[in-house]
């Protein structure tokens, strides 16, 4: 999978091209989770050399930023950027607010609840809160990445864009939309529009088999909102009441 970005790589002197190139290899290291993910995965992800790549995420383990396991030749993401995240910020503060709001929605619902953020083109789970449902569906887990559009939380996202700038994550995100073949470019825009409309983003197997996701973006007092709350359960489990139900609870 190529990694989108926002805007494309320019050749700049000021190094801000290299910076760029680093911020790419540590998202796709990001999306590959626990599992990591192979030298040859990045290069060709970033659109570098093996040796380009190689070069860069050399630096990033040195900088404590990214792990290289021996045995599998693997990157992982490393120990200070897990430490650089928890640093004090605004939006960390704005964040935690919303935790005990996802707690609620999973014990509400009884399915497993998410807080999603914006991040570029994509959204990172924040917060991950399990129901009691006793089969339980958790495709997401905190720290994952995913394109928006791709799930309830990151089409509510994305429907909170303005029309422009959807639009032209829709363009930059379509060549990786082959690998669902439900998602095409056309029903993430109706996907969209209803949620536009609703203020509810739904998600009928887009992703995974037999799923239900719904999501809603958490209104923002200035700006583009940027958290979103989603929940996701087993589609045998839902009816058009449960599904009424779950949004007044998100709501």
């Amino acid at each position: 999978m190529k990694t989108p970005t926002a805007e494309p790589d320019r050749q700049n002197p000021d190094g801000t091209q290299a910076i760029r190139r680093a911020a790419s290899i540590l998202r796709r290291i990001a999306q590959g989770n626990a599992d990591g993910v192979s030298l040859l995965d990045l290069s060709r992800s970033v659109g570098l050399s093996r040796s380009t790549a190689h070069r860069i995420v050399k630096c990033l383990v040195d900088e404590g930023l990214a792990e290289h396991d021996i045995k599998s030749h693997r990157y992982v993401i490393g120990a200070l950027t897990c430490e650089l995240a928890l640093s004090n910020s605004t939006w960390m503060s704005e964040v935690a607010k919303w935790h005990a709001a996802v707690e609620a929605a999973a014990r509400r619902t009884g399915v497993t609840a998410y807080l999603m953020r914006r991040s570029g083109i994509e959204s990172v789970c924040i917060k991950k809160a399990e129901g009691n449902s006793i089969i339980r569906a958790i495709p997401v887990e905190v720290g994952q990445r995913r394109l928006l559009g791709f799930g309830a939380g990151a089409v509510a996202l994305l429907s909170a864009l303005d029309a422009d700038s959807c639009e032209r994550v829709i363009e930059a995100i379509a060549p990786n939309l082959e690998r669902h073949p439900r998602l095409t470019v056309e029903f993430l825009r109706t996907l969209v529009d209803e949620a536009k409309s609703t203020g509810f983003a739904v998600s009928r197997s887009n992703i995974y088999q037999d799923l239900f996701g719904l999501g809603m973006a958490i209104p923002c007092s200035a700006g583009t909102p940027y958290l979103a709350i989603s929940i996701a359960a087993h589609a045998s489990v839902v009816d058009e009441q449960r599904i009424n139900d779950w949004k007044r609870i998100i709501k």
